[in-house]
């Protein structure tokens, strides 16, 4: 079963400097957390803040040669965790077909983020790795937005 997600934001988890995208199911309480690259952070960052960059970034460049091709984002979605590593499709429409291509979740989502269209992830994995946050933490929820309101793409970078 999918479960819809909502892209909360991204963030850079101390000590490790290490960055995650953080998501919440659309109708529960659990969050998913997921670590993620640099560069991937960055990008996200960039298109959640609506900045346009002079040349296009790789996820940038994806979403052009996809609308070029007359190709559409359906949606992507977080398949399994296995061995600690996430995975993701992102659902492509093409002529009437759909089309699944195996990606990272944080390519995936760099691209939902730019082409405006669903998170989704299997019961399975938010059964395994969602983190259940009651009301009394909806305080360190809503510190987690005010910071990703307030964090600039450049805190991302190496």
């Amino acid at each position: 079963m999918l479960i819809e997600l909502e892209l909360v934001g991204v963030r850079v988890e101390l000590p490790h400097n290490q960055p995650i995208v953080l998501l919440k199911e659309q109708t529960g309480f659990r969050f998913l957390p997921i670590w993620i690259g640099a560069p991937e952070a960055t990008s996200i960052a960039f298109a959640l803040q609506g900045v346009a960059m002079p040349r296009p970034l790789t996820h940038d460049l994806l979403r052009n040669v996809l609308d070029d091709l007359s190709v559409g984002v359906e949606r992507i979605v977080v398949t399994e965790l296995r061995e600690g590593t996430f995975y993701a499709e992102i659902e492509l429409l093409h002529d009437g077909s759909t089309v699944k291509v195996s990606s990272r979740p944080s390519d995936a989502i760099a691209l939902a983020v730019r082409a405006a269209v669903p998170i989704f992830a299997e019961e399975a994995v938010l059964a395994e790795a969602g983190i259940e946050i009651e009301d009394e933490d909806e305080q360190e929820v809503e510190r987690f937005k005010q910071f990703i309101d307030s964090v600039s793409p450049e805190d991302f970078r190496t």
